[in-house]
């Protein structure tokens, strides 16, 4: 899959151009980002400290961690590394996690593989620190969505989270290129939505409910909604 973004950055999870070229440590690892997400196309939610367990036996391997308070990220990101996990942290949410490189570098240090921020200047620095980088983006409307597709572009972020998904499908082709590759969040509540969103092109699915990370592939294929059928 091919976007817009600028041609001196090198592939991304599903094939996009998306990161400078300077980053050789996450361009490495990115063909392992992309088998994961491959074989289990949801990503886990883990809101805070008391979903973590839920999330170790689970087969999805990759999650974005959120709302843990910075004196605890350094343990649960121990734990999550020790289970094979791939983790992002929600630079937005953590309670006393500061909005700048020096957040970014204590996350990489702790074990983080990925950041993930609605803010630019973010995404930004995380390529130089080695981390995989995820811009989150809300489209409520046209405007909305054109100021999405501003940053993104100038972000070349490794993967962007879209929310809410049902939005997906509202999207032309040309705003999907730009997104690409995307992750659907929001209003992911059972296997059907999941099966929605990949059909429509999203990467993967982001979601809360344990009950989907242990979704694979094939299952969500098979639960696609075919044409003409309603879903």
């Amino acid at each position: 899959m091919n976007t817009g973004r600028p041609s001196g950055a090198s592939a991304g999870p599903s094939g996009s151009a998306a990161r400078p070229s300077g980053a050789s440590a996450v361009t490495r690892s990115l063909p392992a980002l992309a088998r994961a997400l491959h074989e289990v196309p949801v990503i886990g939610s883990v809101v805070g400290t008391q979903r973590v367990r839920g999330f170790l036996d689970a087969p999805a391997r990759v999650c974005i961690l959120a709302s843990v308070p910075v004196g605890q990220l350094g343990g649960v990101l121990a734990t999550l590394r020790g289970a094979d996990k791939t983790v992002f942290v929600n630079v937005d949410s953590c309670p006393g996690l500061a909005q700048d490189r020096g957040a970014l570098e204590f996350l990489r240090d702790n074990g983080a593989q990925g950041a993930v921020s609605t803010r630019l200047s973010l995404v930004e620095k995380g390529h130089s620190l080695d981390l995989f980088t995820m811009m989150k983006v809300f489209v409520t409307d046209r405007s909305n969505l054109r100021r999405s597709l501003d940053a993104v572009t100038r972000g070349r972020p490794d993967l962007v989270e879209v929310m809410p998904a049902p939005i997906a499908a509202r999207l032309d082709p040309e705003a999907k290129r730009l997104l690409s590759p995307y992750v659907a969040a929001g209003f992911v509540e059972d296997e059907r939505d999941a099966a929605a969103a990949l059909a429509l092109g999203a990467a993967a699915v982001a979601t809360s409910d344990p009950r989907l990370w242990r979704l694979r592939r094939e299952e969500l294929l098979a639960a696609a909604p075919t044409k003409g059928t309603p879903s």
